[in-house]
């Protein structure tokens, strides 16, 4: 359903993506999907094409530049090397720009190291118009949560030791002492429960609820106004 495309940084530089379109509709609504620390996966391409199938027109900027692992270690450093302020001002920004020239709202929503840059654009690029984070937190201390100004949708799982249930309490705390128009899950699951690539940590219940949960705010988002404050 996809295809490799390069379209344009803020600066000028190109970006290589992902790009999977729906049959129809070709001015839907945006989706800019970033990647998880192992690198543009075809497991990310396949959510992608699911997203695709859902009626959005989705975009996955290759972050790392064609690399790709299998191995943690390998991914803790491309993540380490990735310059997150660039990465969302320019590559993400960039995948946002590219997709509005069709398409009138776009969306960024991404998983783990993707949920922290899902964050971390939510701040710095204003072309975004709604945000799904699945199980990702940015440094909270370097992070200002007043200037989220769009709809966010978050996804937690109860056991996971990198956003670890007292990091989602102390991001909660802050984001409901903000001004963020926000929905608030968490799941019975393991960090990367949506990943099915994992039979390891995937668990199929939580993440179709979670899937639906985001698309049914998406769609919600995407055409009308933002809802209050949904803590669950």
């Amino acid at each position: 359903m996809g295809e490799i495309i390069q379209f344009k940084r803020t600066d000028g530089r190109t970006c290589p993506g992902y790009l999977a379109t729906p049959r129809t509709a070709l001015n839907a609504p945006g989706f800019v999907v970033i990647q998880e620390w192992w690198g543009l996966t075809d497991q990310i391409k396949k959510t992608a094409d699911r997203l695709a199938d859902a009626g959005f027109r989705a975009l996955v900027p290759d972050l790392y530049r064609g690399k790709v692992t299998t191995s943690s270690d390998e991914a803790n450093h491309l993540m380490t090397n990735l310059n997150f302020p660039d990465a969302a001002d320019q590559d993400i920004r960039g995948a946002v720009q590219y997709l509005k020239q069709s398409s009138k709202k776009v969306a960024v929503g991404g998983f783990c190291m993707g949920g922290a840059l899902t964050i971390l654009s939510a701040i710095r690029v204003p072309e975004i118009d709604a945000g799904a984070c699945f199980y990702g937190i940015p440094s909270l201390d370097a992070t200002d949560l007043n200037k989220v100004k769009i709809p966010m949708i978050y996804h937690f799982a109860n056991i996971d030791d990198w956003c670890t249930p007292a990091k989602v309490i102390e991001l909660e705390g802050a984001l409901k002492r903000s001004k963020s128009k926000f929905e608030f899950y968490r799941y019975d699951a393991q960090h990367a429960f949506m990943n099915e690539d994992r039979p390891q940590v995937y668990d199929g219940l939580s993440a179709k609820t979670a899937w639906d949960r985001t698309l049914r705010f998406l769609k919600y988002e995407l055409a009308s106004a933002i809802p209050s404050q949904v803590v669950r």
